[in-house]
C-alpha cells in the first residue's frame, strides 16, 4: 500500500506542476474598448407628433391597397428574405452542433481480419478469422466552461441571424413602398403632362387657324409647336422611368416570370389615379432616443453578434486549461467464430490533456478573438449612431418638406391665375402670344414640382417609420435572451 502511495504521489507531482503552469498562462478577459459606447442623446432634435407607437404593418396608414398586396408579396417572395430565412435555418443547425460537444459520444467499431500463415508449432498451415464490435464511448467533462461558451455563442448568433431576417423584411417592405410611391408619382406626372400636351394641341390648332388667315405671323406658331414638342419630350421621359419603375417593383417581388407579380403589375399599371388618393400618413411619435436601442431589428443583431463574439473569447480563454477527458469500450473478440466462443473485452479510461507549449498557436487564436469581439462592439456602436442619424434627419425632413410641398401648391395656385390673365389679355390683343407660353411652362414646371414633393413626403414616412423600427418587438426582451446577454 505505501509503495502505491509512493507511486501516485511520484505521478502526480509533475501533473500538479504542469496543470500549474497551465494556469499561470492563462490571458486575462478583457472588457469592449471604452470608445466603441454609443453615445446616446437625451432628446430628439424635432419632438415629432403626439401619435401612437409604430405598428408592425405600418404601410398600412398610407390608406392603399395596392401598397399592401405589394408588400405582402414581397416578403413571401423576395429573394433577399429567402437567403435571411436560410441563414437562419443554417444558425439553428450550428446551435445543434455546438451542444453536441457537450454530450457523450457514442459509436461503434468493428474491425475484422483475415489471414493464412505457417504454424510454427506444427508445421501446417493456418487459417485465422477474428471479428471485434466494440461500442466505444467518450465525454469531455466542461470544467471550465469551454463547450458551454462555444454552445452560448451559437445560440446567440441564432438569434442574430432571426433578428437581421426581420431587418431584412423590414427593408425589403421600405424599398418596395418607396419604389410603389415611385410609380404612382410617375404616373400623376405623366398625366400632368398628358394634360398640358392636350391644351398644347388645342393651342397649336387654333394657331394654326390664325396663321391661315393671316391673323398673326408664323413665328408665334412656331413658339408654340416648340413647347408642345417640348412637354412631349417630357411625357417620353416619364413614360421610359415609369416602366423602369415597373420593372424594378416586379424585381422586389420575384421577376417578370413571377405570374402573381405580373397581374399585380397589371392592375397597378391600370389604376393611375391611385397617387392622389394616398394618405399621408400623421408621423409617429419617436419616444426617447434611448428606446430606439430597443425598437431596430439591426440594433438587436449588433448587440447579439457582440455577446456571441464575447462567449466565443470567454471559449479561447478556456482552451489554456486542461481538457478532462473520460472513455469506455465494450465489445467483443470472435476468433475462428466456429470453433471458439467470443471472448468479452473492456476498458475504461481518463485523460486529461494540459497544454503547455503551442508555439503561439492559442494566444494568437485568443488575440484573434478578443479583436473580433472589439470589431463586434464598434460595429455595434456604428448601427447605434447611424439609427439615430436615420431618426432626426427624417424627422427634420418631415416639416421641412410639409413646407415646401404648401409653398409649392400657393405658387401653382398663382401661376395657374397667372395662365388665365395671360390668356385674356392675349386674347384682348394687349399682350403676345409669347407671355402666355411663359405661363404655360412655369405652371408645367410647377405642378410636376407639386407631385415630386409629395411623393418624397410619401417616401420619407416610410424612411421614419423604417428608421422607428417598424414596429419590431425585441426578441432580446425575452427573460432566456436576456440571461445570454449578460
Amino acid at each position: 500500500m505505501k509503495r502505491s502511495i509512493n507511486i501516485l504521489m511520484r505521478r502526480a507531482v509533475p501533473m500538479a506542476a504542469a496543470l500549474l503552469l497551465t494556469a499561470c498562462s492563462v490571458p486575462r478577459l478583457t472588457q469592449a474598448p471604452t470608445s466603441a459606447q454609443p453615445a446616446v442623446p437625451e432628446s430628439w432634435s424635432q419632438s415629432g407628433n403626439k401619435a401612437a407607437a409604430v405598428q408592425a404593418q405600418w404601410w398600412q396608414a398610407f390608406a392603399d391597397a395596392q401598397l399592401s398586396r405589394w408588400i405582402a408579396l414581397a416578403l413571401e417572395r423576395n429573394n433577399d428574405v429567402l437567403i435571411a430565412m436560410a441563414r437562419v435555418d443554417e444558425a439553428r443547425a450550428n446551435v445543434d452542433v455546438a451542444g453536441a460537444g457537450a454530450m457523450p459520444q457514442l459509436a461503434v467499431s468493428a474491425p475484422g481480419s483475415a489471414n493464412r500463415s505457417l504454424s510454427a508449432r506444427t508445421g501446417q498451415m493456418v487459417h485465422v478469422r477474428s471479428a471485434q464490435p466494440v461500442l466505444q464511448a467518450s465525454w469531455e467533462l466542461d470544467l471550465w466552461n469551454r463547450l458551454g461558451s462555444l454552445s452560448k455563442a451559437a445560440d446567440l448568433r441564432l438569434q442574430a441571424s432571426q433578428a437581421d431576417r426581420d431587418a431584412v423584411q423590414l427593408m425589403v417592405a421600405a424599398t418596395t413602398a418607396q419604389a410603389y410611391i415611385g410609380l404612382r408619382s410617375l404616373q400623376a406626372q405623366i398625366a400632368v403632362a398628358q394634360s398640358t400636351v392636350h391644351s398644347r394641341e388645342e393651342a397649336v390648332r387654333l394657331l394654326t387657324d390664325q396663321v391661315r388667315v393671316g391673323y398673326i405671323s408664323q413665328l408665334q406658331q412656331s413658339q408654340a409647336l416648340a413647347e408642345l414638342e417640348s412637354v412631349k419630350q417630357s411625357l417620353e421621359q416619364l413614360t421610359l422611368a415609369l416602366q423602369r419603375q415597373r420593372i424594378a417593383l416586379m424585381q422586389l417581388v420575384g421577376g417578370s416570370g413571377d405570374a402573381q407579380a405580373q397581374e399585380l403589375a397589371q392592375a397597378t399599371m391600370a389604376d393611375g389615379a391611385a397617387f392622389s388618393s394616398m394618405a399621408l400618413p400623421v408621423m409617429p411619435a419617436p419616444g426617447l432616443p434611448s428606446s430606439l436601442l430597443e425598437r431596430r431589428p439591426d440594433i438587436a443583431r449588433a448587440q447579439l453578434q457582440l455577446a456571441a463574439s464575447d462567449s466565443n473569447l470567454a471559449a479561447q480563454r478556456a482552451a489554456f486549461l486542461p481538457q478532462v477527458s473520460l472513455s469506455a469500450n465494450l465489445g467483443s473478440l470472435f476468433i475462428n467464430a466456429l470453433d471458439y466462443n467470443p471472448a468479452r473485452i473492456w476498458s475504461l479510461g481518463g485523460s486529461i490533456l494540459a497544454p503547455l507549449f503551442s508555439g503561439g498557436r492559442l494566444q494568437g487564436q485568443f488575440d484573434a478573438a478578443s479583436a473580433q469581439r472589439d470589431q463586434a462592439a464598434y460595429a455595434y456602436r456604428g448601427v447605434v449612431i447611424k439609427a439615430f442619424g436615420d431618426v432626426e434627419t427624417a424627422l427634420v425632413s418631415t416639416e421641412h418638406l410639409q413646407t415646401q410641398w404648401q409653398r409649392a401648391k400657393e405658387r401653382e395656385k398663382v401661376l395657374s391665375q397667372t395662365l388665365g390673365f395671360a390668356k385674356d389679355r392675349y386674347d384682348a390683343g394687349y399682350a403676345s402670344y409669347l407671355d402666355q407660353l411663359d405661363a404655360q411652362r412655369n405652371l408645367f414646371g410647377v405642378q410636376q414640382e407639386v407631385v415630386r414633393l409629395r411623393q418624397s413626403q410619401l417616401e420619407n414616412a416610410v424612411v421614419l417609420y423604417q428608421a422607428l423600427g417598424g414596429g419590431w418587438q425585441s426578441a432580446a426582451q425575452s427573460p432566456e435572451t436576456q440571461a445570454a446577454l449578460k
